[in-house]
């Protein structure tokens, strides 16, 4: 059995981004870059099945700047056995990735892809789906645990009511949540066999898509600054303020 990671090189959850001062976009001039955390959570999963025997193959994808090789050899790191760089310095929107992953995946020929529910970057949680339509493969999102089975997969998923259960006939896609694993970090040994794995480059005109962008980008601006709070001494004069001032109540 064969999974398809797909995991995106975004600027590193720990960093304080700033706004270009034209407001164009955001500045990653000498900012550290990362592996998406909710990809790194889809590819411990993907490598926890190969561990429990039940895949035989991970290979981890990547869209994006020649940089992205960075991220790939992280994942190899991790785990997976081989990787596929679709070299583009266009700027990709989820479309755009997903049909760069349905024609991966019609060559590839993977039984599950498993990938981040959202990227940090810009937040669109709209890959996994876009890539179900268009591959018309059963998709169970925002996964909390994951149960592979030969010709199957039970899904858990978290709902405003509570947990449902899916099963899905393979092949499918499935985009993880949070609480699905934690990742592990990759140990120097693994990091340098890394280096001897497998990276297949392909561009999206070899792909046959067209990745031409078909949102603009108005402006970007960093949100507003909050007020500090203050201290009340009383439940009354905490009502007070909020029906005189806040005029809330």
């Amino acid at each position: 059995m064969k999974v398809l990671v797909p995991v995106k090189r975004v600027v590193d959850y720990n960093v304080k981004v700033r706004v270009k001062s034209d407001g164009s976009g955001v500045d990653i001039a000498n900012v550290k870059m990362s592996m998406n955390p909710f990809d790194e959570i889809a590819l411990e999963e993907a490598v926890r099945l190969k561990e429990a025997g039940k895949v035989l193959e991970v290979i981890a994808v990547s869209c994006g700047v020649a940089q992205c090789q960075e991220t790939l050899r992280t994942a190899l790191a991790i785990g997976a056995d081989r990787a596929i760089l679709v070299d583009t310095a266009a700027e990709l929107e989820p479309l755009a990735v997903a049909k760069l992953l349905t024609a991966l995946a019609r060559k590839e020929r993977p039984h599950l892809i498993i990938l981040g529910k959202q990227a940090i970057d810009d937040d669109c949680n709209q890959t996994g789906q876009m890539l179900a339509a268009l591959l018309g493969w059963p998709q169970a999102t925002f996964a909390s645990k994951v149960v592979l089975d030969e010709e199957t997969v039970t899904v858990t998923r978290e709902v405003d009511g509570g947990l449902e259960t899916l099963t899905l006939v393979l092949p499918a896609i499935i985009t993880t949540d949070l609480r699905l694993n934690e990742p592990r970090y990759a140990t120097l040994p693994n990091i340098m066999r890394a280096k001897k794995k497998r990276v297949d480059t392909y561009t999206p005109q070899a792909l046959e898509v067209d990745c031409a962008a078909r949102l603009a980008t108005l402006k970007i601006v960093e949100p507003a600054r909050r007020s500090a709070g203050i201290t009340v001494p009383d439940a009354a004069t905490l009502v007070a303020k909020l029906r005189n001032e806040a005029k809330v109540i």
